[in-house]
């Protein structure tokens, strides 16, 4: 069975950081590229990064770029979300995604003071 279980998320202050974490099971994890999409209250979803399955090929939405980083573990099925600068419209459900085909639960960021 396939899974992808994100954790990390919870209630920061503007400018603050967050580092969100997700454990892949069921799937061959070094085969897949890797994505972090976020659905933030009301609106749909919004892709925010992506790795390939060597880590060479990393990409950003551009609201993001220079604030969060995008990284993974391919000996621990570990895929990461350094998330620093936060600002209140990065409040969101973020989910990890394997090649968008395979979606975790999601776990919430909340910025606000």
């Amino acid at each position: 069975e396939v899974q992808l279980v994100e954790s990390g998320g919870g209630l920061v202050q503007p400018g603050g950081s967050l580092r969100l974490s997700c454990v892949a099971s069921g799937f061959t994890f070094n085969h897949w590229p890797m994505n972090w999409v976020r659905q933030a209250p009301g609106k749909g979803l919004e892709w925010i990064a992506s790795i390939n399955n060597g880590s060479v090929i990393i990409t950003y939405r551009d609201s993001v770029k220079g604030r969060f980083t995008i990284s993974r573990n391919n000996a621990d099925n570990t895929l990461s979300l350094q998330m620093d600068s936060l600002r209140p419209d990065d409040t969101a459900v973020y989910y990890c995604t394997a090649g968008l085909s395979y979606w975790g639960k999601g776990t919430l960021v909340t910025v606000s003071s």
